[in-house]
């Protein structure tokens, strides 16, 4: 085995993403090992030391993180600033003092300057603060990327993070009030049709799709970026991250995400947009130029498809 690939936050979306293109790939040098919350507390920096002992990683995909949607964020900066900031400290300094060859970080969209210009690139994390709802997280999210250089400078560690626009697929969370726009959408959307009166004909229901419907966002399906991040593992040499996401072509607002909802649901009564409810931020397009000039030819599964298959599960 010349690879042992710990994946840290490896059961949650992008970790069973990456677990299920492996089980096809079966590759002959790696073994990948999944590790969840329930395997160690890696706000612990000696729970988090004796896993690494344990598995004794050349590699690692660091997915762990404290997460929420937009509503769970606002509430809680504190909480999201200091585990996250704990949790990405301890696995860098075990990496460095185990010598593992490369880490591979996941950042957010979320990280950017509020106030910027589209699209956006990596080039820009550190250019002024973040969206004010979610600040803790994203300052968190943004030091793993100071780690990282500093790493480097002084160690010459191979530390480097991707950027991945918003993810969605199987094994997301569908917890209501904590999970994001397309988990949740796709929660009450079944409570409507198959929880809430039953037997009320559904053309007579309606969806209420939270803001306006007018934001625009770059969703990624979970085995696309699955894909990505393994080759990020094996062939990515740079410190400097990298912005996982889809075109910009493949930008769709909230309202076309509900009609996509609704087809692969077969939904058959109406949507409606309740303009009390926040809208977050307009827009957040990133490039994801440097990720073509790397993989021109790399295709991304069709949208509305990836939807249906989310359903589907």
């Amino acid at each position: 085995m010349s690879k042992v690939v710990l994946v840290t936050g490896g059961t949650g979306l992008i970790g069973k993403a990456i677990a299920t293109v492996i089980k096809e790939e079966n590759p002959v040098d790696e073994r990948w090992v999944f590790v969840g919350s329930k395997d160690a507390d890696l706000t612990d920096i000696a729970a988090t030391r004796e896993m690494f002992l344990k598995h004794r990683p050349t590699h690692v995909v660091h997915l762990a993180a404290m997460v929420g949607g937009l509503f769970h964020n606002m509430s809680n900066n504190l909480d999201f600033l200091r585990k996250n900031l704990l949790i990405n400290d301890n696995i860098l300094l075990l990496s460095h003092e185990l010598h593992v060859k490369k880490v591979v970080s996941c950042l957010s969209t979320c990280i950017f300057p509020d106030k910027t210009t589209y699209p956006i690139d990596e080039t820009m994390i550190h250019n002024g603060p973040p969206h004010d709802s979610n600040f803790g997280y994203s300052h968190a999210k943004r030091m793993i990327d100071v780690l990282n250089r500093a790493y480097n400078q002084k160690y010459g560690d191979m530390f480097t993070s991707v950027v991945p626009c918003n993810v969605f697929g199987p094994h997301d969370n569908f917890v209501p009030g904590v999970s994001h726009v397309i988990p949740g959408m796709i929660h009450r959307l079944h409570e409507l049709m198959f929880v809430k009166d039953p037997d009320q004909p559904q053309e007579s229901k309606v969806f209420s799709v939270y803001g306006t419907g007018k934001p625009l966002r770059q969703f990624i399906y979970s085995l696309d970026l699955a894909k990505l991040f393994i080759w990020m593992l094996r062939h990515y040499e740079s410190v400097d991250p990298i912005i996982l996401s889809v075109d910009e072509s493949a930008e769709v607002s909230i309202a076309q995400l509900a009609e996509s909802l609704a087809k692969a649901f077969d939904f058959k009564g109406q949507l409606e947009f309740d303009t009390t409810k926040a809208d977050g931020q307009y827009k957040k397009t990133a490039s994801n130029v440097k990720l073509r000039q790397h993989l021109p030819d790399f295709r991304f599964t069709d949208f509305d498809a990836a939807i249906k298959d989310t359903v589907q599960w």
